[in-house]
């Protein structure tokens, strides 16, 4: 099946209101093998919406459309399907007697303005609403399905999960659309496609196709891999081989292909191998510590985090030599060594991280710019240190130091080839 799914509300068309329903709606289409292949957000324009519906109807298998149906004049979702094909809006004398007895159970009366939400385009079928006054609506037309749904996804999830449930799974049988995510760091977009790209360009024309998306965030690239696949289990079988060929090139770049984010990874490595972790950061001014304690269950084994800004702190907290300033400069590799020994002694932990450099936008110097940053990563028998060049604003350096600072940890922490969760 194909699919289009349609945000009617011209709050989503301003930088305050996004549509996250979309989201929700193509997990549970594609769940069932139903592609997605378009998107969109219309304003309270009845002409805009009944435009989009009249493309549809007829192109695709399925119309999912959520909001528009309260009861005020831009609710317009009804309008612009009717208006799209020619029909008549009637009174539905029950939904108007469950939207009156929803307001008496409140100890309320019903205003005339909510008669609107009983209107119902002729021929479509009311899908009852137990958590709200809109009702969803279904109509068959020109071999296409369309669902209107309420907007608040309190309301709008119990019916798409019933409609998908009763009517389309049926349809899709156990064909769906499966997943696996790779999360990779430490190397750019482009070396990681030119890498990926002869491995995964041959798996569309395979038993079971697989496509293939990658996407860059700051600091880390996602490979996303997509099975069209008649079962789960024949898709798990198909990822599982995808997802080693991948590692098979791309190892050690690979932190995750479990869905996993960084800060888990690591620390489950610190739980595995039963280590404490302390940090010492002075640019980053506690990022690293927020990151790795935002993960439940991480008083496992980080014991703290110390924000050393000053000279006078590295000194006075952390026990860093005065000469040792004097001699390499506060962003040096030294002084990120000196960092990281001084909190892991400190703290008595198995692991200690030393994080300095210059963030920017000022202070650099044309031997130290903005953006250079030195990371150091020390256990009693192992110690790494790096020095990175970072670009983008001072967000972005925090940012990319701090995930720099835990794939160096990870990867000083994997001791050989890491163990993925299938």
């Amino acid at each position: 099946m194909k699919a289009w799914i349609v945000a009617v509300g011209s709050e989503m068309l301003t930088p305050f209101r996004v549509d996250t329903n979309s989201l929700s709606i193509t997990e549970r289409l594609n769940a069932i093998g139903c592609d997605v292949r378009l998107k969109a957000v219309v304003g309270d324009d009845v002409g805009e919406l009944a435009t989009l519906f009249q493309r549809g109807v007829g192109t695709v298998d399925l119309i999912v459309c959520t909001g528009g149906l309260g009861p005020t004049e831009d609710d317009i979702t009804r309008d612009g399907l009717a208006r799209a094909l020619n029909l008549e809006c009637e009174t539905d004398e029950q939904v108007l007697e469950s939207i009156r007895q929803r307001f008496e159970k409140r100890g309320m009366v019903m205003r005339d303005i909510n008669r609107r939400q009983a209107l119902v385009p002729r021929g479509a079928e009311v899908l009852e609403n137990a958590r709200g006054t809109a009702p969803g609506l279904w109509l068959e037309r020109d071999g296409t399905s369309i669902l209107l749904l309420p907007g608040p996804p309190l309301e709008m999830q119990p019916i798409l999960d019933r409609v998908v449930d009763e009517r389309l799974k049926p349809r899709a049988g156990s064909r769906g659309l499966f997943r696996r995510v790779l999360k990779l760091t430490g190397r750019p977009e482009s070396e990681v496609d030119a890498i990926a790209q002869p491995v995964y360009g041959q798996w569309l024309s395979a038993p079971i196709p697989i496509a293939t998306t990658i996407l860059a965030k700051m600091g880390q690239i996602e490979l996303h891999l997509t099975a069209d696949a008649p079962n789960e289990a024949d898709a798990r079988v198909a990822l599982a081989a995808a997802v080693r060929q991948l590692l098979d090139v791309l190892e050690p770049s690979v932190y995750s292909t479990d869905g996993r984010g960084l800060e888990e990874v690591v620390g489950d490595l610190l739980r595995e191998r039963g280590l404490s972790i302390a940090v010492a950061e002075s640019c980053t001014g506690g990022l690293l510590a927020s990151r790795l304690t935002d993960v439940a269950g991480s008083s496992d084994y980080f014991d703290r985090g110390v924000v050393c800004y000053s000279n006078d702190a590295k000194i006075e907290w952390l026990g860093v030599s005065p000469d040792l300033l004097a001699a390499h400069g506060a962003v040096s590799e030294p002084v990120a060594q000196a960092m990281a020994d001084g909190v892991r002694q400190r703290a008595r932990s198995g692991v200690g991280v030393g994080i300095t450099g210059i963030a920017g936008p000022g202070g650099g110097t044309p031997e130290k710019p903005v953006g250079m940053v030195c990371i150091a990563v020390v256990t009693p028998v192992q110690q790494q240190v790096r020095t990175f060049q970072f670009i983008g604003s001072r967000d972005m350096v925090k940012f990319q130091s701090a995930q720099a600072a835990m794939n160096m940890l990870r990867r000083l922490l994997a001791d050989g080839p890491p163990v993925y969760r299938d």
